[in-house]
């Protein structure tokens, strides 16, 4: 995903970004997923924005732009007008491997963030991304706030739960994705369908790895005494119960896990280059950081081919008032 090819991706996807969407703000943007979306379809970036120190030093490597730092420091004005707001915005308050504080946790109030520059700027259209969870968390309260919270910034929105297996990834990955568009909004959006193939795990792991990626001799003869795959290769994954499964994708990455919370055969963790594959980041992404922040970054990141997806959707809403609008 080249630059260079951007303008190319956004015409074989049928858009035209004449009087469409054509620059975004990556608000919470980790190592990048949105950026590579959004990048693939021809939209600019204009401003970035992430408080992780070593996950701004990777995306820089990568994009050459340095984020800015803690975003309830930053001043509407100082985030230029753009097209598309984009924010995977921290999940660690939703998610199932966390207290599930929500709205009462600080991180989870970051959202209203999102809406004071919404407010502020006035960007065309926004997507947002997070873990499946908000979405049921509180008994509906939590959603209910956010989209009462979007809805008074002046923003139709919808929300439906994807999953990366469905977007050519070999990872059950379910995300709740936000979809804003300003009022008046388009009549024409509609969520992307996905498919139910996905790239096999030998396209994705490494013929090769490190020895300093696989488990302790203790670990693997614990693994092997308590399962036995149906099929090679698989990755196995342990629950917090101490239960294993088996399959031929891989459970969805997390920033929080055990260590060896998934293991390819049974044997070894997965490489760094096998979690930025898995989240669907380009071969060409450069890795600056450790093994730890990798797993770290990948655990946290919005996979790029169905970020992609919703983008892309929000592009031909924009440009084709046409379209049938779908329900969440």
């Amino acid at each position: 995903m080249k630059a260079t090819d951007t303008p190319l991706a956004a015409r074989s996807a049928g858009i035209s970004l004449a009087g469409g969407l054509s620059t975004f703000a990556d608000l919470f943007c980790g190592i990048g997923g949105f950026h590579y979306a959004a990048r693939s379809l021809g939209l600019r970036c204009v401003f970035a924005c992430e408080i992780d120190e070593a996950a701004a030093r990777q995306y820089q490597a990568n994009f050459g732009m340095v984020p800015a730092g803690d975003i309830t420091q930053l001043a509407g004005g100082e985030i230029p007008e753009h097209d598309l707001l984009l924010a995977g915005f921290p999940c660690q308050p939703f998610s199932i491997i966390g207290k599930r504080d929500g709205l009462r946790d600080s991180r989870g109030t970051l959202i209203y963030e999102i809406v004071r520059i919404l407010r502020d700027r006035r960007p065309r259209a926004f997507v947002l991304e997070n873990v499946r969870q908000i979405t049921t968390i509180d008994r509906g309260r939590t959603l209910e706030a956010v989209l009462s919270a979007l809805g008074g910034a002046g923003y139709q929105c919808e929300w439906r739960i994807l999953n990366a297996l469905h977007f050519g990834l070999p990872q059950k990955r379910e995300r709740a994705f936000f979809v804003g568009f300003r009022d008046p909004a388009p009549p024409g959006f509609q969520w992307p369908e996905g498919e139910d193939s996905y790239r096999p795990l030998t396209e994705i792991l490494e013929s090769d790895p490190h020895p300093r990626h696989f488990a302790s001799e203790r670990i693997r003869r614990r693994r092997r005494e308590k399962h036995t795959a149906g099929a090679a290769p698989s990755i196995w994954h342990e629950n917090k119960g101490g239960n294993i499964s088996s399959h031929p994708f891989s459970c969805a990455l997390r920033a929080g896990a055990s260590y060896n919370y998934l293991l390819v055969d049974g044997e070894r963790r997965l490489t760094p280059r096998e979690q930025l594959r898995l989240q669907g980041f380009p071969e060409g992404f450069t890795v600056i950081s450790s093994d730890s922040q990798i797993r770290k970054q990948t655990g946290n990141a919005v996979p790029v081919p169905m970020a992609a997806a919703v983008i892309r959707e929000a592009l031909r809403a924009v440009g084709s008032p046409s379209l049938r609008r779908v329900a969440a």
